[in-house]
This record gives C-alpha cells, structure tokens and sequence, in this order.
C-alpha cells in the first residue's frame, strides 16, 4: 500500500553525522533523503548525472563547480552532470535528492 509522508520527519539528524534514507532506486535513478548535522558535508566530487537537490529543513551550502550557492528549506538547484560539486552544512539542514539516470 502507498501511503504519503512528511519528508522533513522521514529523516532524522544524528549529531556528528550525515545520514541517509533511499527512497527509490532502479535502473532510471535514485530518490534519496539526507540530514545534515552542522559541521558535516559530502566533499567535492561530480556524477555523470544530474542531480536536483530541494532542501526541505533548514539551510544548506551547495558549491558547485566553486561557486557557492545558500539554500533554504523549499529552494532547489540542479546539480549537473560532471561538474565538481560539494554540500556543506554550516548549520544542520535536511534536502531530497534525485538523481535521474538519463
């Protein structure tokens, strides 16, 4: 049975740490929650494809291809496909990732 959810409280913080929740994965993509305790972050790296990240709690640092870019709960940004990217958190944050294969 399918049944709705809360994406802000499908997740919780851990303190020291970045925890991580799939959703879905197959063959087109990855649907992915993250929470982010302050301090904590995913260092530079890129993806062959693009990834859409909506923060959905708090506020996250996104620095893509060096450029740093502040988002705050119900703002997105589109990650591209080989471009160094990196998530920082000054501050705990939560965010939903998708990752489309194509």
């Amino acid at each position: 049975m399918v049944e709705p959810i809360v994406l802000r409280d499908y997740i919780e913080y851990s303190p020291g740490s970045v925890v991580s929740k799939t959703l879905k994965q197959n063959p087109a993509g990855t649907i992915t929650l993250f929470a982010f305790d302050a301090g904590q972050g995913l260092s530079e790296h890129s993806a062959p494809f693009d990834a859409l990240a909506l923060v959905i709690d708090g506020e996250g640092c996104f620095i893509i291809d060096g450029v740093e870019h502040n988002l705050k709960a119900d703002q997105l940004i589109i990650m591209p496909s080989n471009v160094p990217h990196a998530i920082r958190a000054d501050h705990k944050f939560k965010m939903l990732l998708i990752m489309l294969r194509m």
